[in-house]
């Protein structure tokens, strides 16, 4: 009977997800195309409309959490956060859940989350057109080959993504960054022979690239350290109700002036990112094991 009222329980939610996020993607990608009237005020106010849009599909999706599945989700934080800050959020990935978790936690503390995506995902039917018009920055990696190819091109991806942040100048946002590239997985920490406990080995090079592009517009860190107490869950088990708890600890520092810098061509400022950000991972490693810990005493009591 348990597996029914699961299974009744996620098709009622998924349903309802879908609807949710059609509802409002519609309206974004009517009305996209008024930013690409050059005119500041009617753009800005295009963007706000999007963003509020945006807002409101999270809100609803929070709503239908908690009719068909609802979570707790415990904040560990006395950090002060504000819709009209600029961030740079980062976190570790162990599951797709994990963005809904951050939506969750974050709606309506900071500016609406932005991811940098590859630029090839602009072509993408109906998302691509969304992405764009919520002002997600689209960035350009050239490969190795590329750049050995034609020298010219070295650089020439930090300036287009830095013009496409440009648009951040006057107006406050959250820009995401799953450090670790990939989510964690026994397999993967094995075969990377991690330092750290409970994550994989942090990625600089895209950190870096971000907060170059950013320039110094981005002033604050915001480190979240998400934690499921039972497992890890897929998307399915969230919305079938399998997951009953998740402990987000948020910690929010200003970026050290170790961490601006070109990381491309600066060796010496390379080496002092990767020290900085291993700094922080050691960190959030020594979190997510004092949750772990306050697991195992609980069961033990």
């Amino acid at each position: 009977m348990g597996r029914v009222l699961s299974l009744i329980r996620g098709c009622l939610a998924f349903v309802c997800w879908l609807a949710n996020t059609i509802f409002w993607v519609l309206p974004i990608i009517i009305f996209s195309p008024i930013k690409l009237i050059p005119i500041t005020v009617t753009q800005t106010a295009c963007s706000a409309f999007v963003d509020n849009c945006a807002t409101a599909w999270i809100t609803i999706n929070g709503l239908i959490e908690r009719i068909f599945h609802p979570v707790r989700v415990h904040i560990h934080s006395d950090a002060e956060l504000s819709t009209k800050e600029w961030y740079m959020v980062i976190a570790n990935h162990q599951s797709w859940v994990d963005i809904l978790i951050l939506q969750k936690a974050l709606n309506r503390k900071i500016p609406f989350l932005k991811f940098f995506l590859k630029k090839e995902l602009i072509f993408v039917p109906f998302l691509g057109l969304a992405w764009w018009a919520l002002d997600f920055p689209f960035m350009r990696r050239y490969s190795t080959a590329q750049l050995r190819k034609n020298p010219k091109l070295k650089g020439k991806d930090i300036e287009i993504t830095r013009k496409a942040c440009a648009k951040f100048k006057s107006k406050p946002v959250s820009v995401m960054n799953f450090v670790e590239g990939t989510r964690f997985a026994t397999e993967k920490h094995q075969k990377q022979n991690s330092q750290f406990k409970h994550l994989l080995k942090p990625k600089a090079g895209g950190l870096a690239f971000a907060l170059s592009a950013m320039g110094e517009h981005i002033h604050k860190l915001v480190d979240v350290s998400i934690y499921y107490p039972d497992k890890v869950p897929s998307y399915w088990d969230y919305i079938s109700g399998q997951v009953k708890d998740v402990h987000v600890h948020i910690r929010v520092s200003e970026i050290p002036s170790e961490m601006r810098g070109d990381y491309m061509k600066d060796r010496e400022f390379k080496i002092a990112f990767q020290e900085q950000l291993n700094k922080i991972w050691f960190e959030k490693d020594q979190t997510l094991d004092l949750l772990a810990q306050e697991k195992t005493a609980k069961k033990k009591v």
